[in-house]
């Protein structure tokens, strides 16, 4: 039988109590998401539960009125030792499962299928599943989708845990500013790390890096990035710049990258993405009608011995590739800023990449440094990546960093930057 070794366990009950899920009401926040599942599957029965040390709490439930279970192996016990989704065409002839009382006693489960809830950092919290009164079967294609939608859900987590964390870093950083601990400069950076992802996934064959470098004010910016998966062999990438500063853009910052995630998930073509991110800050534009970004997505996929990058972009600094043999080209073409307008425009651009490409995302504060009585601007970012030499990502990153420092350039925004770099076919 599947066990976690006691040290793998108490990691993953460490996390189960850091995101704060087991005891507190259910807001509804993933309803949706249940109901969704149910109507997609044609199921009765949708949850999604958080497995505890001695128990499972169900934190959303459609099709059933329970809240808690004995942690019983068979069914979402059994589900978060493995990697990969777990499905059960007939729980009753499953020697570990047909003894678990949902299966012995009511509601008597015959289907059931969960995909983990997979945080970040490799643990499994929970599981989203799907249950039927009735043996049945579900074919790959879907088993992908229930993956995906168990995805959405930990995106979800991770927003409220964020957001949460958010709040009480602010809270306890102003309150050191009052008291001289930190200047304001220091906390404006501090929160606008919190907003960035606190590591970037592992690509197998190709390399990723992120710099973030605030201009130093005491205003928190609203520049971003974010690397996270899809599905199997893809990837999103992105990075943009919200509107203004302070947390109004902290807001939007948010807002911004949880809706790109969400919107990826259901839509391949990052076109379409950018089309669902607009009509979303569209919907909440603020009072002042200025929830507005600018952004650069991409989907990166690994397929037949290269990487295939789609990448859309709305009213951004366009992503950079430079070739192995030193040539450089944009990979995008301009469109419409995010949250702006509802008629905006994106297209869509596609590039296959060999070992030794690399794409530069970046920021128009790159761009926009001051260089004497002149900015920066787009051919001098060129050129560093042209004469870069051949290597990691981050040392593409030091390459442009040492031409800013070379052109004296001054910052006059917050800069983030984001590359990637193939190393070996897939």
């Amino acid at each position: 039988m599947l066990s976690l070794s006691p040290s793998r366990e108490a990691e993953r009950l460490a996390a189960v109590h850091r995101y704060d899920v087991l005891d507190t009401p259910a807001d509804g926040t993933f309803d949706r998401i249940t109901a969704l599942a149910a109507s997609v599957f044609d199921v009765p029965i949708a949850i999604v539960t958080v497995v505890d040390e001695d128990r499972i709490r169900f934190h959303s439930a459609h099709g059933v009125a329970v809240t808690d279970v004995p942690r019983e192996p068979g069914l979402c016990a059994s589900a978060i030792l493995r990697d990969e989704p777990y499905v059960l065409d007939d729980a009753t002839v499953d020697p570990v499962a047909r003894h678990n009382s949902l299966v012995a006693g009511e509601p008597r489960l015959r289907f059931y299928a969960a995909a983990p809830l997979t945080t970040s950092d490799g643990l499994n919290l929970g599981t989203l599943c799907i249950a039927d009164h009735e043996p049945r079967s579900i074919t790959p294609a879907q088993v992908e989708v229930l993956s995906q939608l168990a995805a959405l859900v930990v995106d979800g987590l991770e927003l409220r845990l964020s957001a949460r964390a958010f709040v009480a870093w602010e809270s306890d950083l102003r309150r050191s500013a009052e008291h001289g601990q930190r200047s304001a400069e220091e906390l404006a950076v501090a929160l606008q790390r919190a907003l960035l992802p606190p590591a970037l996934p592992v690509i197998p064959g190709v390399d990723v890096a992120a710099r973030y470098r605030p201009m130093g004010s005491a205003d928190i910016g609203g520049d971003f990035y974010d690397v996270f998966p899809l599905r199997r062999n893809v990837w999103g990438v992105a990075v943009g710049d919200v509107c203004g500063k302070g947390p109004e853009a902290a807001a939007i910052t948010t807002a911004a990258r949880y809706a790109l995630r969400a919107a990826a998930i259901d839509h391949a073509e990052p076109r379409r993405v950018l089309d669902l991110v607009n009509e979303a800050l569209l919907l909440d534009d603020g009072d002042d009608g200025m929830r507005f970004c600018t952004v650069a997505f991409g989907r990166l996929r690994a397929s037949q011995g290269s990487f295939r990058l789609t990448v859309s972009c709305g009213g951004h600094p366009l992503p950079l590739l430079r070739r192995r043999d030193g040539t450089v080209e944009a990979v995008a073409v301009p469109g419409t800023a995010v949250g702006l307008v509802e008629e905006a425009r994106f297209a869509d651009r596609r590039a296959r990449l060999e070992p030794g490409d690399a794409v530069l995302f970046f920021t128009d504060g790159l761009t926009e440094l001051r260089v004497g009585g002149e900015l920066f601007g787009t051919d001098r970012v060129v050129r560093a990546l042209a004469d870069a030499p051949p290597g990691d990502a981050a040392g593409l990153l030091d390459a442009v960093e040492a031409a800013v420092a070379a052109s004296g350039g001054r910052q006059a925004d917050d800069i983030a930057m984001l590359a990637l770099v193939v190393r070996d076919a897939p």
